[in-house]
């Protein structure tokens, strides 16, 4: 059985006028246990609407999400979700930070700190657990906000387009920290990006979305092995995949530009 199974998912949105905007098409994709999924498609897609919808921060017109068969109705500690921009709590350290949502849900304040040091050590945030959001740099503050994600033991991973405010050198390190940790605990996982690169690098599958309104147009099997190191991204195999999937965006994103 999919974990995450996403059944005639559709989103139009309704404007202050009446007008309609439909962004999502109906969607059918299931996501198994352990996958790594990456959703690439041009801007405005509707990429982020439909993880928005799995996270249960929206909600769909048509259709319905199901984790473990059963419906998503609402946010939930069972998916942990990390944003493009650095969503921390300003007034709370690191570490009370990566406590959060351990300390809401009841844990006995030692089992708090082991989890806590534990993800913070794998993150590579040793030393900081007492620093402020603000004293962080942005490679850093999404340190944190993957920990605090991972911490709370989700049953599945949502990222939408967590390293694109990041510099290219940090955006590349921390693709390969992600890796390293989804290697390691086997999470699920689904990643919004418009990064061709990232896209093939972090996923085993990717589901190319159309312009809008958006329709999962393509996916794609990427079968190299792990762990994966970033050469390969010099590889002929990554070559002729990027090359692919090149000419898929770019198609979509004309026919975005043509609307």
């Amino acid at each position: 059985m999919s974990q995450l199974a996403i059944q005639n998912v559709s989103r139009i949105f309704h404007g202050a006028r009446g007008q309609q905007t439909q962004a999502l098409l109906p969607i059918d994709f299931d996501v198994h246990e352990n996958d790594f999924v990456t959703i690439l498609g041009p801007s405005g897609c509707g990429k982020s609407t439909l993880l928005r919808i799995v996270a249960g921060l929206d909600y769909p017109t048509t259709g319905r999400v199901l984790l473990d068969g059963q419906p998503v109705e609402g946010p939930g500690a069972d998916r942990g979700m990390v944003f493009q921009s650095y969503t921390l709590f300003p007034w709370l350290t690191v570490e009370q930070n990566i406590r959060f949502g351990l300390r809401e849900r009841g844990m006995p304040k030692p089992e708090q700190q082991e989890r806590c040091n534990f993800f913070i050590a794998k993150v590579g945030l040793r030393g900081f657990e007492n620093h402020f959001p603000k004293q962080l740099s942005g490679g850093m503050q999404q340190r944190t906000a993957i920990a605090r994600a991972l911490a709370n033991d989700p049953k599945i991973l949502l990222l939408d387009e967590p390293f694109g405010a990041l510099d290219n050198q940090t955006r590349v390190l921390m693709q390969e920290l992600l890796l390293g940790i989804w290697e390691s605990a086997q999470k699920t996982v689904l990643f919004v990006t418009h990064d061709i690169d990232e896209a093939i690098f972090m996923a085993n599958r990717v589901a190319v979305f159309s312009a809008r309104p958006g329709r999962i147009k393509t996916e794609l099997a990427v079968d190299f092995p792990h762990p994966r190191h970033y050469t390969i991204k010099t590889s002929p195999e990554f070559m002729e995949l990027k090359a692919r999937l090149t000419e898929e965006i770019r198609a979509e994103s004309m026919a975005a530009a043509d609307h």
